[in-house]
């Protein structure tokens, strides 16, 4: 590089930092730590191989004991969230002032709480594996779902992060389930609450906003919304219910849009592909959009295509 270049490179580099010193969020400096995002994929990770020991065992599994094992990763697990929630309790005003002390004592207790519903968070992604292998024919078997689901993956990610969003730590519950998005393109806010034996075929695509409540045995396809109606009112609708409730054994198809947080789909329903729903579905109600006009253009050098077309009368279906 020419001395001409690194003039110009000197400044740019003397704009960047100039620019640093206004009043815009970017340039923000905290006076504590940020969480880190590897420490929060590494904790998801070590808590997979929890759920399922006998799959994601480490290098170490066949010295040591089942016990031995566990006992090593969740204590890494609590360290290193012990860690992370400390960090992310400053942004609380409630500990503004807080000692170190403190903190650390709370994220403690916050920390045991969490490792407390391991167990349960096992029986429900049970019921999810189970949930799977009996609504998937293509299914080889429950290892195959456990190993290559993305489905199951952002279940688990949310059920992790459901609990620790329950116990009102902020941010990192949504960041674990933006990693789950990330690697499986399925958006579960970590406070959508969801039933036993949930199934998500193929996955892409698929929004389930924060205030969504899910039943047991329900079952959606590839580029479901269950979101809000409207955020125009922006941080004024927090709290609010703004996402629908799906009762049990209730199947959503694909690129079906049901929103607003008073819409209520009932036991049993079926919605087709592509329905927009805004009101609330009655039990055992079957829901389709009537089967679009199909336009054919047909090329005068093949006639022949034409003909094939009008002799042949097919039929659409929606479910």
């Amino acid at each position: 590089m020419n001395n001409d270049f690194m003039k110009r490179l000197d400044s740019v580099a003397e704009s960047i930092i100039s620019s640093y010193t206004g009043n815009k969020t970017v340039d923000e400096v905290k006076a504590y730590d940020h969480p880190d995002r590897n420490s929060v994929i590494d904790i998801i990770n070590k808590l997979k191989t929890i759920i399922f020991a006998g799959y994601f065992r480490n290098s170490s599994f066949r010295t040591y004991t089942l016990r031995n094992s566990i006992t090593m990763l969740l204590e890494d697990v609590v360290f290193n969230l012990i860690k992370q929630i400390s960090i992310v309790y400053r942004y609380l005003p409630e500990y503004a002032s807080a000692t170190d002390v403190e903190i650390h004592s709370k994220a403690e207790c916050v920390t045991m709480a969490f490792v407390e519903k391991i167990p349960k968070i096992r029986e429900y992604i049970e019921t999810d594996v189970q949930a799977a292998f009996d609504g998937d024919p293509a299914a080889f078997n429950k290892d195959e779902i456990i190993f290559s689901y993305p489905g199951l993956f952002a279940i688990l990610v949310n059920r992790i992060a459901h609990e620790l969003f329950l116990l009102k730590v902020p941010l990192i519950p949504r960041m674990m389930t933006e990693y789950a998005h990330s690697e499986t393109g399925i958006d579960i806010h970590p406070g959508a609450s969801i039933g036993k034996y949930f199934f998500i075929d193929h996955g892409t695509g698929i929004v389930i906003g924060e205030t969504t409540v899910i039943g047991d045995n329900v079952k959606i396809y590839q580029g479901v919304t269950l979101g809000a109606l409207s955020t125009r009112g922006g941080q004024q609708l927090k709290s609010k219910k703004r996402h629908p409730t799906i009762l049990d054994n209730a199947t959503i198809y694909s690129g079906a849009s049901i929103l607003g947080g008073e819409t209520v789909v009932g036991r049993d329903v079926v919605v087709g592909g592509n329905a927009f729903i805004t009101k609330s579905i009655p039990d055992g109600a079957r829901v389709s959009i009537k089967n679009q006009e199909l336009r054919y253009n047909y090329s005068s050098e093949k006639p022949a295509n034409k003909l094939d077309f009008e002799q042949e009368e097919t039929w659409f279906y929606i479910i």
